[in-house]
């Protein structure tokens, strides 16, 4: 039996019985079409049932897929001629941070992304997704060199947060990413944001001071991860799906707070299920996103930056 998230094991319940029907089917010669397609459409509608009415729990879950899309995977599929430019110029190339030039449908953007691997080896390579300050300082570098050339910036997010170990609070973390808070509202290009998976904290922040923001359907983000809320609130990492609810973190809520701009469509059953539709809809995001931001002018472009954050927070009196 295939293996699933533990919300999708009906579905999965289902579908090995309609393996067990066309199996028994074959073998024995007689005609189950009938029977066959009437699980098959009793599991496409329980699954579209189900993904339309995830809790934020389970979008956590899906968020989380170890076969979810990477940032690699998505430069692949709706980029040309990418280029990686490597290094903060200072002595270190941080792999949990990838970036470069590349064309969209002709247009050249900067992309810059926080990348984790599929396996334990690339894992280990991109530090599952958990950007060091050099990251933050090589993202920094080609912010500049984007604004420099005119080229509008997109960065694609999927973090758990920045690397907490001490050798990044000895070289600096928060200072690197509060610099990259302070100069990516300076920059007179449009800036395009989407967390694609996890946007965790600080760490997710440090790419996302964008003129437009976005979250993939089951992605997540939040100010902390749902564990370290856990741990503060209640003594316990394990309660990591009860802070997941609380902290309201899934697109419905962060739309109606003024955190992101938009959510962008999933395929059914998760990202991880079409590669290949679901770089369509980021691609076809990013030019619409591109489309109303490239009249701006710079000052424009840096006040509506400044007025959309400035404005993020509500207050009971």
């Amino acid at each position: 039996m295939a293996t699933g998230l533990d919300f999708e094991k009906p579905i999965l319940e289902i579908q090995e019985k309609i393996e067990e029907l066309k199996k028994m089917s074959l073998e024995s010669g007689m005609d189950l079409n009938k029977d066959i397609e009437t699980l098959e459409q009793e599991a496409a509608d329980f699954k579209r049932e189900l993904f339309e009415n995830l809790d934020p729990a389970q979008k956590m879950q899906i968020a989380r897929h170890a076969e979810r899309p990477k940032f690699l995977d998505y430069i692949n599929l709706m980029t040309t001629d990418f280029v990686e430019l490597h290094g903060d110029r200072v002595g270190t190339d941080d792999r949990a941070i990838v970036g470069g030039l590349a064309k969209i449908d002709g247009q050249p953007f900067m992309i810059i992304g926080t990348m984790k691997g599929k396996s334990t080896k690339e894992n280990l390579e991109y530090n599952f997704g958990m950007p060091q300050p050099e990251g933050y300082r090589k993202a920094l570098r080609l912010f500049y060199h984007a604004n420099k050339f005119n080229i509008p910036i997109v960065t694609i997010i999927d973090t758990p947060g920045a690397y907490p170990g001490i050798s990044a609070e000895k070289h600096a973390q928060g200072a690197a990413i509060a610099t990259n808070l302070k100069e990516m509202q300076k920059l007179g290009v449009p800036i395009i944001a989407i967390v694609s998976g996890e946007g965790c904290s600080g760490g997710a922040l440090g790419l996302a001071v964008a003129n437009k923001v976005y979250l993939l359907e089951h992605a997540y983000y939040t100010v902390i991860s749902p564990e370290g809320c856990a741990s503060i609130l209640w003594r316990d990492a394990s309660k990591n799906l009860e802070a997941a609810t609380a902290l309201k973190i899934t697109a419905p809520h962060l739309m109606k707070f003024g955190i992101i701009d938009g959510m962008i469509k999933e395929p059914t059953g998760g990202a991880h299920t079409d590669y290949e539709l679901m770089a369509s809809e980021m691609k076809k995001t990013i030019l619409e996103a591109y489309n109303e931001l490239k009249g701006m002018s710079s000052e424009e472009l840096r006040n509506q930056r400044y007025d959309k954050f400035r404005a993020m927070g509500k207050f009971l009196g």
